[in-house]
């Protein structure tokens, strides 16, 4: 099959060199001369393990290509994916589906034979439908069929997920795009991982659905540890007990700062308005926007306590500022609320983190950079671990506390013990949902 994607942007790249990897041809596209000109050289504009080597393997086996040409590129094609930004638009919540229905309007103009459009991009329901209108009216002659593909990739596993996922949905109309589709998704048909065939809207609503409910389970199980710092439960217990039950399960009962990235704060605004406009409310989902924000300022105030009060002549230094590890990705992470708080209380900021830097010198401005953690540690006053990326799974809590002026700590990811933190010589340590380091026995 010969596939054409439109956008090289996360979804769009890591989707077309693994189509290119079932053995389809894939011809990526985009308007940016700069990301052509890198990926034709061999760079990947983004951070994702393992991506770069994959990209090359198929590039040298003729199976991928890159151009700004977009009529070059969809002349043949089977199916045409259009997997743009859908950003979310300022002042009502809404994704902007600019890109998404310019993408659609182009294609209509140099589109030949029958294709099928496929909208990657995370879309509130109806749009696939709006897509076939923009295509008919662009071009009412051309032979073609839209589909509903949403992506479930985690960043920093995207290729696994691609790989080997838990499900591919496709939304069609007819049975003749379904066999377009099914020939895509062929490679893993064999495989027996499921294939979930269904209408337009239902396919639109899974995406969504799904971001929203992950988002409340990570909201809800950050709610508890608030609770058990009260009560002196530990929220690792609890969510281990929790999640033994098959019905809820352990994912995503993680407790921290809050939910970030490019997925479930812009799919939960969207939703959240979905609702509003159809006279629906999502009060859960509504709900669960408005904690994940108030978690993130219940962290401030963590560190405060653990300042005395004030950030005002401290040195802190601050560990991952990604939004997760594994990826270079900052959008919607905890530390653009929790470090420019640092920074506007008078505190010297030093960031460290393995991908963040490239993104994060321009949203954190004030902040410096730092490429070893005892290094940023060094006469420091606190230590923040916000990222849990696997070089700060493992630090040495001794020659940490040994090398700042006052060895306190704020575990925002529960990657280290209570107990183990205050025999390394910490004087203060504060984690999520579990009890005062110094709490006795």
């Amino acid at each position: 099959m010969k596939i054409a994607m439109i956008g090289t942007g996360y979804v769009g790249l890591v989707s077309g060199v693994c189509f290119s990897d079932f053995g389809h041809e894939v011809v990526c596209v985009d308007k940016d001369p700069g990301k052509i000109g890198r990926l034709e050289r061999g760079e990947v504009p983004i951070y994702e393990p393992g991506l770069d080597q994959l990209m090359l393997k198929n590039v040298e086996a003729g199976r991928l290509s890159f151009t700004m040409d977009l009529e070059k590129a969809v002349q043949g094609a089977d199916a045409v994916f259009i997997a743009v930004g859908t950003p979310t638009r300022r002042g009502d919540g809404h994704a902007d589906l600019t890109y998404v229905m310019a993408a659609a309007e182009e294609i209509a103009k140099v589109a030949r034979d029958y294709v099928v459009v496929v909208t990657k991009s995370t879309v509130p329901v109806g749009t696939n439908r709006q897509v076939k209108q923009t295509i008919r009216k662009a071009n009412p002659d051309l032979d073609f069929d839209v589909a509903s593909n949403p992506e479930f990739l985690r960043e920093g596993a995207a290729i696994e997920d691609f790989m080997k996922p838990d499900r591919v949905v496709v939304g069609v109309q007819n049975d003749r795009a379904a066999e377009v589709m099914a020939e895509i998704y062929r490679p893993l048909y064999l495989r027996d991982f499921p294939i979930v065939t269904t209408d337009l809207e239902s396919a639109e609503m899974i995406k969504y659905a799904a971001n929203a409910f992950l988002a409340t389970k990570i909201t809800f199980i950050n709610e508890i540890a608030a609770l058990c710092e009260r009560v002196g439960g530990d929220v690792k217990e609890v969510a281990r007990g929790i999640g033994l039950d098959g019905r809820i399960g352990n994912k995503f009962l993680h407790a921290g700062p809050g939910y970030g990235g490019s997925c479930f704060p812009k799919d939960t605004k969207a939703l959240a308005r979905i609702g509003q406009d159809h006279a629906v409310p999502m009060q859960i989902t509504e709900t669960v926007i408005k904690v994940n924000e108030e978690i993130k300022r219940r962290m401030i105030d963590k560190l405060l306590d653990l300042c005395g009060g004030s950030f005002n002549g401290k040195t802190i230094a601050v560990l991952g500022v990604t939004f997760k590890p594994n990826t270079d990705d900052m959008r919607d992470a905890p530390s653009l609320t929790i470090v420019p708080a640092l920074v506007g209380g008078g505190a010297k900021v030093r960031v460290v983190d393995p991908q963040g830097r490239h993104e994060g010198e321009a949203l954190l401005p004030g902040a410096h950079w730092m490429d070893d953690a005892y290094k940023a540690a060094k006469n420091a006053d606190l230590l923040v671990l916000l990222t849990e990326w696997n070089e700060f799974r493992a630090l040495d809590l001794k020659k940490l506390a040994k090398r700042m002026a006052a060895p306190r700590m704020a575990d925002l990811r529960n990657v280290y013990a209570p107990k183990d933190a205050k025999r390394a010589g910490f004087e203060a340590y504060e984690s999520i949902g579990r009890a005062p380091m110094l709490k006795e026995d």
